[in-house]
Order: structure tokens, then C-alpha cells, then sequence
């Protein structure tokens, strides 16, 4: 009888997540049926998608408490997905707290589950964890330091490694050759994000941002890398360009492209930070959220950087510029003075050298599948810690 994997991402970096593991997998183990929630990517992969990624993206308390409703309605259609189909395997993909409720729902019906990507319990909420013991299998880790939590409280855990590095390398194709620019234009990238309430709060800054730095400087160039689900049209309902030198770019060629071949970058904190720094780009982090969200965050939360990129470099090697400290005034001041002082570029690039060396080796899509065909065949690990990881 076929074997049933139900693997379920919630924005697009867990899509991205979910494809590669679904790659992986397989190949070990051919003839799986998948199905769930993603986004193109694993739809290309061929998972059968009930729910597509773009109807869960919310970020912040105030945009979870608007679309309640919505969500809970698609938790519902999940649940009796898992209740009429039975499958062998749950593979939950970060998006915590919903995946976290769909996993205790699988634990009641006997499901296996495998949890990949862990909530950052070092940062914030560290009592989580009694919830993942009792309904997670396993929990797929990116970062070595993680394991140690799940250790002391008895969970299955075992360190993949972090799958950018596998994805993240210097582009074959240079931005300044696909947008025909000469080597001596300067070139900022820009990163709103891809959530809803993102773009709504990030992109009028930018804006407002790339409008000061184009009037002391009208040779630069700006382009913006655009996340799956985010379109022009969206763009021009939040905030107006047509005075400015804006281009814009998709999909994870190009958006590494900018990356590497930028003078500078303006992105918002995510993954796409850690992206960035892998390929040594210089950077300014920002971040806005609503004013509840702030404050139940800025409570709850015990990180000296906010910023994956400096998270996992263990210092600020970049800026970060949070709440009302991401203006366009402070943003377009110290964008300017970067532009303006390539040795200060210089130096940022050479800190963030150490990104990829903490980030390890690549491979992390075999081991997650790995992970994922020993629960299949033994429903449990056969071991903790993966060979040859620390």
C-alpha cells in the first residue's frame, strides 16, 4: 500500500523548505504520495496543495486577531484532511503556532509527527517546549545550538544544518549584466518582505527612503526583489514611484543576483537576511510592526539582535533598525554615508564572511529526509544527532 505524507508550510520560505525535502525524500523512498499545504514550489515538487501559502500569510498579533476567522478555517480543512486520510507522516514546516496546533490535532489521531524548523525557544516563549514534547516525534533542527533544548526535555531532536547553504551561491549571471548597467553605477537592492502587513508597513518607508537618497544622489539605481504572491500592482496601491528610478526582480536567481551584485541592500529582517549574508552583501535591517505586536514582543522577547544574520554571526555585524528607528530619514542618512565610503563596505563584507563558516556544511534536505524515511519505516529515529554533526 502507498505510503501517505502530509507536509504542511505556511509562507514561502517554508515552501522552499518543504520542496527540497520533498526532493530528497522521494529519492529515498519512491513511490510516496504527498499532499498539504505549500506554495509552486512543492506543488512542482508533487504535493497535491489544499491550501495555498499566500491564504496564511500574517505576521504580527493584531494581523493573526483580523484574520482569525480565516485561519481557523483553514485549520479545519487540515484537520479533516489528516482525519479522513490517515497519513503515515505529518511534516510540519515552521510556521509554529498553527503547525503546532495541527500537531497536537495528529497526536490524537495516532499520527506521526516530524516538526521542521524550530520555534525560536532561545529567544522568546521557552515553555513551548512541553507543548512540542507532547505531540511532536522528532524536530528537524537548523541550528547546532538547538539541540540541547530538545536533549534536556526529552524530545527527539536531530541538527540538518541549514538548507541555504546548499541554495545560497554566487549567481552564474551577474544583476549588473541582466539590468545592463556599467560597472561604476552604484546599485542598492531593496527587500520589503512578502507578508501582507510587511509590505503595508515597509514599503511607503522605502519609498520615502529611495526618494531622499535619489535627490543627494541621482546615479544610483535602485531595484526591488519581489517575493512570491507580491506584484507592482499591490506595490503602487500602498505607495507611488513613478518619479523614481525603481526596476524589479523575482524569484530566488535574480533575488540572490541583486544580492551579490548590490552596493548595498535595504531588506527586512527574515530569512532573506541570512540569505544575504551568506553571499557577503552589505546590508541595512529594518523592521516595523504593529504597535500591540511591539509591545507583547518587545516584552516577551531576550535577543540583543533581532536579525538572523547577526544572530547566527553571534554580534552585530550589521545595522538593524527597528520600529520608529526604521525611518527614511535614518535609513537614507546611513545609506548614503555607505554608498559613499567603500571601505566601510569593505569591512562589512569581511565580517560577514563568518556567516557561512557558523552555517556548516550543506546537505541539509538528505538529512531531514532521512529523518522523515526512519520515521516512515521504524516510527521513531534511529539516533539523535545526525553522523558527523556536534
Amino acid at each position: 500500500m502507498t505510503q501517505h505524507v502530509v507536509i504542511c508550510a505556511g509562507e514561502s520560505s517554508g515552501d522552499a523548505l518543504g520542496a527540497g525535502l520533498v526532493h530528497e525524500l522521494s529519492a529515498l523512498e519512491p513511490g510516496l504520495r504527498y499532499s498539504g499545504m505549500g506554495g509552486t514550489q512543492m506543488r512542482a515538487a508533487g504535493v497535491d496543495t489544499l491550501i495555498d501559502v499566500s491564504e496564511l500569510a500574517v505576521v504580527g498579533l493584531v494581523d493573526v486577531l483580523v484574520n482569525y476567522p480565516r485561519l481557523r478555517r483553514l485549520f479545519r480543512r487540515m484537520s479533516r484532511h489528516l482525519e479522513t486520510e490517515r497519513p503515515d507522516l505529518l511534516v510540519l514546516v515552521d510556521y509554529v503556532e498553527f503547525n503546532l496546533r495541527l500537531a497536537a490535532h495528529a497526536r490524537r489521531l495516532g499520527i506521526r509527527v516530524l516538526f521542521y524548523v524550530s520555534p525560536q525557544l532561545w529567544a522568546w516563549r521557552s515553555g513551548r517546549i512541553k507543548r512540542i514534547r507532547r505531540c511532536v516525534d522528532a524536530m528537524a533542527v537548523l541550528f547546532p545550538f538547538e539541540t540541547e533544548v530538545y536533549e534536556t526535555a526529552g524530545v527527539p531532536v536531530r541538527y540538518v544544518g541549514n538548507p541555504l547553504v546548499d541554495r545560497v551561491q554566487p549567481p552564474q549571471t551577474p544583476i549588473r549584466e541582466t539590468l545592463d548597467l556599467l560597472p561604476e553605477t552604484r546599485l542598492v537592492g531593496l527587500l520589503p518582505g512578502s507578508r501582507s502587513g510587511e509590505l503595508k508597513r515597509h514599503w511607503p518607508m522605502l519609498v520615502d527612503t529611495v526618494r531622499r537618497i535619489h535627490a543627494a544622489h541621482p546615479d544610483v539605481r535602485f531595484v526591488v526583489s519581489m517575493a512570491p504572491g507580491v506584484t507592482t500592482d499591490r506595490l503602487t496601491e500602498l505607495a507611488a514611484w513613478d518619479d523614481l528610478p525603481l526596476q524589479f526582480v523575482g524569484g530566488d536567481t535574480q533575488t540572490h543576483s541583486l544580492m551579490a551584485g548590490a552596493d548595498l541592500l535595504l531588506i527586512a529582517s527574515g530569512t532573506a537576511t541570512l540569505e544575504a549574508g551568506l553571499l557577503q552583501a552589505p546590508m541595512l535591517v529594518f523592521y516595523r510592526m504593529g504597535a500591540v505586536s511591539h509591545a507583547v514582543f518587545s516584552r516577551l522577547v531576550r535577543l540583543e539582535n533581532i536579525a538572523l544574520v547577526n544572530i547566527v554571526g553571534g554580534e552585530r555585524l550589521v545595522p538593524e533598525y527597528l520600529q520608529e528607528d526604521a525611518s527614511p530619514e535614518r535609513l537614507a542618512r546611513d545609506a548614503m554615508s555607505l554608498l559613499t565610503h567603500p571601505e566601510e563596505r569593505l569591512a562589512m563584507r569581511e565580517r560577514l564572511a563568518r556567516v557561512r563558516e557558523r552555517l556548516g556544511d550543506g546537505g541539509a534536505d538528505r538529512r531531514v529526509a532521512e529523518m522523515a524515511q526512519e520515521l516512515l519505516q521504524h516510527g521513531h529515529l534511529l539516533t539523535s544527532r545526525h553522523p558527523g554533526t556536534t
